[in-house]
């Protein structure tokens, strides 16, 4: 393949990762190389996205912002709501602009909630309404992890998609995590009445990850979807049982992400210090542990590993409502990192279902005599669409956690016991949709390579 410098800006056509001379010769330098690309403008934009779970620490009457905890509660709830409604016009346009185009855009972008976020934190007596606007801006960064889902999903043969979905959104989910060790950091060495000092980190990071993705990404024509394919997406039933699917597990994940700090502070009166002394080990754990679900449902099967990951999701609710019967800081504690990790393993491996769904489904169509080409590209557009539908949908089971925490934790007294029952009602639910619909199911992936046509690169 010739230098690619000579076709940033334009479209790489005749992309094809199913062709193994192709793969080894040159396409996986071409994909490694979007793919930590992708996962540096993915980690900035989580980061911006859940900044706002790190600033309510920060908010008190000695900097003129004394909040009470539901209004608290409702910042965090803004800019994750925000985010899930954004990922369906996210993962639309990056197969209308091209990955290369879109992240550019989707990553200087940030610097609007950012910046503003800087200023008005230092302004004393600021009204909750712009705080609440500010804090939807933010949610321009949750909409990046569709884009770049289905941007990385056409870089990568069907055979390596869970490890390299996987790797992209664990990258990503670190944004959480990062942001929370910044908070802890501030507080740590300028005390908990610099708020500012967290946000302003990240403007220098835009605008660096943003001139990367200008000067070395690709776009590829492979991520084009035809007219009326999400539409097709929708109405497929398989991607509204893995959404429920994903409500549970990347739900799950932000959803404890965001409201974890103010949890500790309504459950154990905890002190902003000691509060973001743990909230950023769960968000990091659960992060690493998203490729590894991916590898391990590349190898052992998607169902298999989600339906484990639920299972091991209802024992550790089952510890948080024991800690909080007893009131039981490390046992609380215990509970949620749990949570973490199991969420993350299983998000990886809910995500390898869906390239595994439809190119079962494209390889019961060859079989039944349509052309092998137009079916596994229909497949690998298809598979982008999911990832933007399941990806918005589960960032609104985020949205219900902590709507459901808010209400839990609304009186004086009030612990959150009857939240947890009500996850792990719904951890239930899903292990049910595992068994039911896919572990039935799951057989040996088919073999895309022996079927697809091989073709050469070609740039334009």
């Amino acid at each position: 393949m010739s230098r690619r410098q000579s076709a940033r800006g334009r479209w790489i056509e005749g992309w094809n990762p199913e062709d193994e001379d192709f793969w080894d010769r040159s396409g996986k330098h071409v994909a490694r190389r979007n793919l930590w690309l992708s996962v540096l403008s993915e980690h900035i934009g989580f980061s911006v996205w859940s900044m706002w779970s790190v600033l309510v620490l920060f908010m008190s009457p000695d900097i003129g912002l004394g909040f009470a905890p539901g209004e608290k509660f409702l910042l965090v709830i803004t800019p994750t709501l925000v985010g899930a409604l954004l990922r369906l016009p996210y993962s639309y346009a990056v197969t209308r602009f091209g990955g290369r185009n879109w992240t550019v855009f989707a990553s200087a972008v940030l610097l609007v909630p950012t910046a503003s976020a800087v200023h008005f934190v230092q302004q004393p007596g600021t009204p909750l309404w712009v705080f609440i606007l500010i804090a939807a801006t933010a949610g321009v960064g949750g909409g990046n992890f569709a884009s770049s889902m289905t941007n990385i999903t056409t870089f990568f043969p069907q055979r390596q998609q869970g490890w390299a979905l996987g790797l992209n959104a664990g990258g990503g989910n670190l944004g959480v995590a990062v942001v929370q060790l910044l908070g802890l950091l501030v507080i740590a060495t300028a005390g908990d009445t610099h708020p500012s000092y967290v946000a302003a980190a990240y403007l220098p990071l835009i605008a660096l990850v943003s001139l990367l993705a200008a000067l070395r990404m690709d776009n590829v024509d492979a991520v084009r979807a035809a007219p009326g394919t999400q539409r097709e997406a929708v109405r497929h039933r398989g991607t509204w049982w893995i959404s429920l699917l994903y409500v549970g597990t990347f739900g799950s994940f932000i959803g404890y992400g965001f409201a974890f700090g103010l949890v500790l502070q309504s459950q154990f009166n905890s002190t902003p210090l000691e509060a973001a002394s743990f909230t950023f080990l769960g968000p990091l754990l659960g992060s690493v542990a998203r490729p590894v679900g991916g590898r391990m449902a590349d190898r052992w099967g998607g169902a298999r590993i989600t339906l484990l990951t639920f299972i091991g999701m209802a024992g550790g609710t089952a510890l948080l409502v024991l800690a909080s019967h007893t009131t039981t800081f490390s046992l609380f504690v215990t509970g949620f990192t749990v949570l973490f990790v199991l969420s993350g393993i299983g998000s990886g491996s809910t995500f390898k279902l869906i390239p595994a769904l439809f190119a079962r489904n494209a390889e019961e169509a060859v079989a039944a005599g349509s052309d092998a080409r137009a079916e596994f590209e229909r497949s690998r557009r298809l598979s982008g669409a999911v990832l933007g539908v399941a990806g918005a949908v589960g960032a609104l089971g985020g949205v219900a956690i902590n709507l459901v925490f808010r209400a839990s934790y609304s009186g004086p007294g009030s612990s959150g016991t009857p939240a947890f029952i009500a996850f792990l009602a719904y951890y239930a639910l899903c292990m049910a949709v595992v068994g039911t619909v896919f572990m039935r199911r799951e057989r040996q992936e088919p073999q895309e390579l022996d079927a697809l046509p091989k073709h050469p690169l070609r740039v334009s």
